[in-house]
């Protein structure tokens, strides 16, 4: 009976895992059409990205359900616990994911029409490619609970956080100088924000990585240092 027990509750944490991965690699699709759609004009893969939201938004409910029932009937200890806690964290963050991608595929739509400049702001182009990598690490380093990896995530941030503020100081110039092109540059300016924002929740999510592996909590060091 134990053992019986035993590959049920194995087979239900598979199944979880599979899920995250599932809702993971649905939102490394939508980081990836959105800034497609912004940066190339295309309205197809915006609207795309807003199609994939909604199997996001399900599987967000799906995990959580998931995640509760087996805490519930299983009442797990130590890392199965610490397990669960880190997948309704990193539920919780790659829906904000979604989120963003879908901000950034509406301003995509808002400002299709309007004329780019020849490199079609290349700098949030390679913005992009730092966040989406950071995603993809993250859910890597999660999958394999690689603690190396998710280090490694964490510290890209700060470039992505520098990458962010130097299209800020460029965009703001834009606007200076070519004030015609005002709503163009405060939309790529909120993109970079969002895209900003993605990678401060892949950042979140190879957190939970160390917490599931080591059990220490390393979202506000100066704060648990006292």
């Amino acid at each position: 009976m134990n053992k019986h027990i035993s590959e049920q509750f194995d087979e239900e944490l598979q199944i979880t895992r599979n899920l995250l991965m599932e809702m993971g690699g649905l939102v490394e699709q939508q980081i990836q059409n959105a800034c497609a759609s912004l940066i190339g004009q295309d309205e197809e893969r915006a609207r795309r990205v807003m199609e994939l939201e909604k199997r996001v938004n399900q599987l967000e409910l799906e995990l959580d359900d998931q995640c509760i029932q087996i805490i519930a009937r299983r009442q797990p200890a130590a890392s199965d616990l610490r397990m669960m806690i880190s997948v309704l964290r990193a539920v919780t963050d790659l829906e904000r994911i979604g989120d963003e991608s879908e901000r950034i595929a509406k301003m995509a739509l808002a400002v299709s029409h309007l004329e780019y400049p020849r490199d079609h702001y290349a700098d949030v182009r390679a913005m992009n490619e730092q966040v989406a990598a950071m995603v993809s690490g993250a859910l890597d380093a999660f999958a394999r609970t690689d603690v190396a990896t998710a280090e490694s995530i964490i510290r890209a941030d700060e470039a992505v956080d520098n990458a962010y503020r130097d299209i800020l100081k460029r965009l703001i110039a834009d606007m200076q100088q070519q004030p015609a092109a005002i709503e163009l540059s405060l939309n790529i300016t909120w993109a970079a924000r969002a895209l900003e924002r993605i990678g401060d929740h892949a950042k979140n999510i190879a957190e939970y990585v160390v917490y599931l592996v080591r059990g220490e909590d390393v979202r506000h060091p100066k704060a648990n240092k006292g």
